[in-house]
């Protein structure tokens, strides 16, 4: 098991790539949320296996088919609170 914090810039928001991201994590089984940060951004937090993580993590690149993707910071946030489930949240 493993927690990312992903942090995307570019074009993120109001794309759908909330809902991507939901939909993705939900589908694979990976817990956490998603929200849009007041920089631009799209922040996310994701805890599952280690491929699962790895794989949304590399899917972020693209994201949905609205979005134009110009980074993904990715980095380790190990003992974040747990939830359940993955979740859309309210901009942060």
């Amino acid at each position: 098991m493993t927690t990312q914090r992903i942090l995307v810039s570019g074009r993120v928001q109001g794309v759908g790539y909330r809902d991507w991201v939901v939909r993705t994590a939900q589908r694979t089984g990976l817990t956490g949320w998603v929200r849009n940060v007041r920089d631009g951004r799209v922040e996310i937090l994701v805890s599952g296996d280690d491929d699962s993580v790895a794989k949304l993590v590399e899917g972020c690149h693209e994201g949905s088919p609205l979005a134009r993707v110009d980074h993904v910071e990715a980095f380790s946030a190990e003992g974040e609170r747990q939830t359940k489930g993955f979740t859309k949240r309210f901009t942060a």
